[in-house]
């Protein structure tokens, strides 16, 4: 826990990643990766076998495609990239997502999702000060997700996947979509926090020029977040809202 917090309610604007910031899906992301590439390594005979810490540096933060690429290449593994269009049985980076995908759906629909308790009352404490709010995922279901958190109506602004995928922008760690959101906002990088969970996240915010990037800490290790250019690290964004 860091002291002496920044009030956000002087930025001109808050903008948040989603899993592991706003809501626990980060967690049903997790359980989804190890179990879709658990089966794939398996199969493949690839070692070493997939760990949680392949989650944080390969796969948290990025584009569903570009986790896959990445992940595969730190074991010299490559495979063609395919289409989105990939059914889940494709051998290709976009078939291998799908797959996972899948599984993130499924856990999704029947167990539901529920926001962070500390993130929605700082979410209220920005709403009544008038701070501009969006999100910032790189997650494709961005939108289903904040709908299943009975959060979506809050933000009027979500970059999300859907987005990146459609105007060709680069997956975090560029800053291509945080800059992005920015300018949906209307409001100057420089003068508005990000807040991410993820290390390739926090290099995305910081690369972009935001004027205060906040580390919300959910396992990674804020060492680590720090590092990724975090200016405070905090376990819970309740601590802004005291």
């Amino acid at each position: 826990m860091t002291d002496a917090l920044p009030d956000l309610t002087a930025y001109d604007a808050v903008l948040f990643d989603l899993d592991g910031v706003l809501t626990p899906t980060a967690e049903v992301h997790m359980h989804a990766w190890a179990t879709m590439f658990a089966e794939l390594f398996a199969a493949w005979e690839i070692t070493p076998p997939y760990t949680e810490r392949d989650y944080f540096e390969y796969l948290d933060g990025k584009k569903r495609y570009d986790g896959v690429a990445s992940l595969l290449r730190s074991r010299s593994v490559e495979v063609p990239w395919g289409e989105p269009s990939d059914p889940e049985t494709a051998d290709t980076v976009c078939g291998i997502g799908n797959r996972k995908n899948a599984y993130f759906e499924r856990a999704l629909r029947e167990d539901g999702i529920a926001p962070y308790p500390g993130s929605m009352l700082l979410i209220e404490r920005l709403r009544a000060a008038g701070t501009p709010i969006a999100v910032v995922s790189s997650s494709k279901n961005a939108e289903e997700v904040l709908r299943v958190a009975g959060i979506r109506d809050l933000f009027p602004v979500v970059m999300d996947g859907v987005i990146a995928e459609r105007d060709h922008l680069a997956s975090k760690p560029a800053p291509d979509v945080f800059v992005e959101a920015a300018r949906m906002l209307g409001v100057d990088p420089a003068r508005s926090a990000a807040v991410e969970d993820a290390l390739s996240g926090v290099q995305s915010a910081a690369a972009g020029g935001f004027g205060l990037v906040v580390g919300v800490d959910r396992g990674v290790g804020a060492d680590d977040l720090v590092a990724a250019g975090a200016d405070v690290v905090v376990d819970d964004l309740a601590a802004f809202a005291a």
